[in-house]
């Protein structure tokens, strides 16, 4: 029995290092929010991490998805935080409602208290279907270390910690949804047809949810399964692809309900400019198949306005290439060099190339196309430094299918790079010390590497108890408070606007408020001078005279506003 044991253990070793790496980092993902949050501490680093935890625990413990704030029926709906939108009163969710109601679903079977730990376990689970999904293409050898390094990467780590945003739980999906195709379209015996079939099933189902936590992602979701289904049309069939998409369509429902009930149409969501987005082209599109025999001039104008409605925001090559530099080359040097020469060579091997390498090559080629290209072209501003280059700003986390994809072509190039040697203790050395000098960098860039670390981010949470216990202390239960950045910290406890004093629009709903609420204004502490400005002018037009308060941190006071 020991004998068959060890020969086990000899033989899938891989399996039980893999489940040791995933394990572990459910651990250290998990363990920041453990120790920077508490039983009634629950608070987040970002607005839209905020909104999806309020919206999930709300979900969960009343199976809803809107509050209703009687007080914006006076002031035109400006009482809400960001990531958050007002209609009629009613607070609903603005961005994509599949991590809500994901989530959501599962705290209602089990506790609201493990919905900070979720996004860490699925995580966990994905670095074993990474494993398992490259294996399919790449072999068992490149899957195992590709996993690794995945488990160290520091976009997954981070963004698996900062647990309340969609990009991990959609990328996890999206490769479990990938695993299940590849299994489907494999060549196997007519007694597995069932099985085939099972396979189908769960990657449309794992599709669908991956579609509802980031429905924006159809921009390159639509083309890559186009093309994944042109390679394998034979294989897949009629049948499969019908179980495929009706698995898909029912994954969608939850959604499309709740959309009808938020926003009063199965297809619209949160985004109001993507909501414009959508609707527009539908309009172009129907003009350009109504116009068939039109002028050429007339075609191009639609199509030219399909395009800039496509990039709602811009597009701006030039300056997707810098984004792609700076978030990527130079981020992340240690992947993307290794990965650029890993491409050359496993070019160079065009010739031995089977089906699977072709899609993988061209369907990184489109994801990485698309979208640098379509998110490098906008501005953000993530953090309050414009000029920061920062793990936290948002091309990152939009990046991650590039990274996941980009790491088994890093593997192929170490690998030959470790081949050099003949003996086979100099090549297993040589491909530990680099997988050592690849989590040494990557753990220390993720713990260290820039100000939006996870280390001064956990600091900064821990910072924040402080300042939220010392607001709700000095602020009455039914108190609004008008912020530029603390609403992610004081709601729902406090109703919150965010807002200045350099709108006279909303000043005048400021006034209005102010004889129904207590009001105050919490921001960085007013010069004298600016002081008595605001209220020898700018607040006394409207009716309204500020008093401070208390100075609560370093920079940042409350203020009172109250009417003349």
């Amino acid at each position: 029995m020991f004998i068959n044991f060890k020969n086990w253990l000899i033989k899938h070793w891989h399996y039980l290092l893999l489940a040791l790496a995933a394990v572990v980092f459910f651990i250290g993902t998990a363990g920041f929010n453990y120790f920077t949050q508490s039983a009634d501490f629950i608070k987040w680093l970002s607005p839209d991490e905020a909104a999806n935890y309020n919206f999930s625990k709300l979900y969960a413990q009343e199976g809803r998805l809107a509050i209703f704030e009687k007080y914006n029926i006076l002031a035109d709906d400006i009482m809400h935080p960001r990531s958050i939108r007002s209609d009629a009163g009613y607070l609903k969710p603005v961005s994509f409602l599949g991590i809500i109601l994901i989530y959501g679903k599962i705290a209602q079977l089990t506790t609201y208290k493990i919905l900070p730990f979720l996004t860490p376990f699925f995580a966990a689970l994905g670095i074993i279907f990474y494993y398992l999904l490259i294996k399919e293409i790449f072999g068992k050898r490149n899957a195992l270390l590709s996993a690794l390094i995945l488990t160290v990467f520091p976009p997954f780590i981070y963004y698996s910690a900062r647990s309340m945003f969609h990009n991990i739980l959609f990328t996890v999906l999206l490769v479990i949804s990938l695993y299940f195709a590849c299994l489907a379209v494999k060549n196997r015996k007519a007694a597995a047809v069932i099985l085939l079939d099972l396979w189908a099933a769960l990657s449309g189902v794992f599709l669908g949810l991956a579609i509802i936590t980031r429905s924006s992602e159809l921009i390159w979701l639509i083309p890559v399964w186009l093309i994944i289904w042109l390679f394998n049309v034979k294989r897949f069939g009629l049948i499969k692809l019908m179980i495929f998409m009706a698995c898909l369509l029912f994954a969608l429902t939850p959604v499309m309900y709740w959309n009808k009930i938020l926003y009063q149409s199965y297809w619209r969501g949160g985004y109001n400019e993507m909501n414009q987005s959508i609707l527009n082209m539908a309009e172009v599109s129907a003009k350009i198949l109504k116009s068939g025999a039109a002028g050429r001039e007339t075609v191009k104008n639609n199509l030219t306005e399909i395009k800039n409605n496509f990039f709602y925001f811009g597009w701006r090559p030039l300056k997707s290439l810098k984004m792609f530099y700076f978030y990527f080359v130079k981020m992340f040097y240690w992947i993307f060099w290794p990965s650029f020469f890993g491409f050359l060579l496993f070019l160079a091997k065009i010739k031995k190339w089977r089906t699977k390498h072709y899609v993988y090559i061209i369907v990184l080629s489109t994801i990485t196309a698309i979208l640098v290209s379509y998110y490098g072209s906008w501005d953000f501003h993530d953090n309050p430094d414009q000029k920061s280059r920062t793990i936290g700003n948002s091309y990152v986390r939009y990046w991650l299918p590039i990274y996941l994809g980009a790491i088994p072509l890093a593997v192929i190039f170490l690998v030959k790079l470790s081949n050099i040697f003949k003996k086979k203790f100099l090549i297993y050395g040589w491909r530990a010390l680099i997988i050592f000098l690849i989590f040494f960098i990557s753990l220390k860039f993720v713990l260290f590497g820039s100000a939006e670390g996870l280390i001064e981010s956990a600091q900064k949470q821990l910072a924040a108890r402080a300042e939220y216990e010392k607001v709700l202390s000095l602020t009455e239960v039914k108190a609004a408070i008008i912020t530029k950045y603390h609403d992610k910290l004081l709601f729902p406890d406090r109703k919150v606007i965010v807002g200045l004093f350099d709108d006279a629009n909303m000043i005048k709903k400021y006034a209005v408020l102010a004889n129904y609420l207590p009001l105050y204004y919490y921001n960085f502490t007013f010069p004298e001078s600016d002081f008595n400005y605001l209220n020898n002018k700018r607040l006394s037009e409207f009716g309204l005279r500020i008093e401070e308060v208390e100075k609560v941190v370093k920079d940042f006071t409350l203020y009172k506003l109250e009417s003349i």
